[in-house]
């Protein structure tokens, strides 16, 4: 593994040391800061020429410094002749701006797929897409991970009785069903609507929740507004027990509030994006790692062997 680099920004660099002991290389060393006007600036202090290079950056908040960081490392590292470059996102920003469902909005996940293939990535590793869609936004090569492997390990840790998979949205029915499927469980729905500024109102559940332990399944929780509609709209259908399983915890403005007033039994999220220690415990949140996961898909990457096999 001579040739295989991992470089990371300021964004999840805890995240890329594990993958990196995960691989038994050490982090790249770069330079990446702010000039006095806030203006971002990278460089990489090792040589790369003909390396086969990986950026491992989450687009999370602070979402526009963070993208506009990798930007600019794949910019230097397209001009400093590497081999090949792949920026590795765990959790990819915009992404829920995947279409026009208003007149005269932007399609941004689309905007920022053209700005990393512009900037000179050569392919992309990403988790847990909120569209599958945003992979045919890209004319580069894609391979998209799902943290359902390592959050199904720990749920069946749990060894949960009677378990129901929850999808908080019409949505998520596919990736709730995936879940379902491997954990032999029924399956029920959360059909929602939007009120008065766009917060949700969770209108009833569509599925049998009572006596049954609950399982919600969903890609991203932001402000958890959604997610204690939900908690409640079960309780109030007779469910015991309310866990989450989310992969990236965006956890905006109230949410780790909400969550902790909430009635879940247990929060479970990864480290796709980096979460402090005073959010987490004020959430009682879980957080389970996936640098297992990213690590095999690099090595699998770099090796030009298969990468869904993982998932069979």
């Amino acid at each position: 593994m001579n040739s295989l680099k991992v470089f990371t920004g300021n964004a999840h660099p805890t995240l890329a040391r594990e993958i990196c002991a995960v691989l038994g290389i050490p982090l790249g060393r770069t330079e990446c800061r702010r000039f006095a006007d806030g203006e971002a600036y990278c460089q990489i202090l090792e040589n790369v020429r003909g390396m086969d290079v990986f950026v491992i950056q989450p687009t999370c908040p602070p979402a526009d410094s963070n993208l506009m960081e990798l930007l600019i490392m794949l910019d230097a590292f397209k001009r400093s002749s590497a081999a090949r470059i792949t920026a590795v996102l765990p959790y990819y920003g915009y992404a829920r701006q995947d279409r026009k469902d208003k007149p005269r909005v932007p399609i941004s996940a689309k905007l920022v797929a053209d700005l990393l293939t512009a900037a000179g990535a050569d392919r992309v590793l990403a988790m847990d897409l909120h569209a599958p869609a945003i992979q045919g936004f890209f004319n580069i090569p894609v391979d998209h991970l799902f943290a359902a492997p390592v959050m199904i390990d720990h749920v069946e840790s749990l060894k949960l009785k009677n378990v129901v998979i929850v999808s908080p949205d019409a949505g998520g029915v596919e990736r709730a069903r995936a879940y379902a499927k491997r954990l032999d469980a029924s399956l029920a729905i959360i059909d929602k609507r939007r009120g008065e500024g766009n917060e949700p109102k969770v209108m009833h559940v569509i599925g049998e929740v009572e006596g049954r332990t609950c399982l919600i399944v969903d890609d991203i929780v932001d402000t958890a507004g959604t997610l204690a509609g939900t908690v409640q709209a079960l309780t109030r259908k007779g469910a015991p027990a309310v866990y989450g399983c989310f992969t990236h915890a965006v956890l905006s403005g109230s949410a780790v509030d909400r969550i902790r007033s909430s009635e879940m039994a247990q929060t479970v999220v990864t480290n796709t994006i980096p979460i402090e220690d005073e959010k987490r415990r004020a959430g009682r949140i879980t957080v389970l790692s996936v640098a297992g996961l990213l690590g095999e898909a690099i090595k699998r990457i770099y090796t030009n062997s298969s990468v869904s096999s993982l998932f069979v």
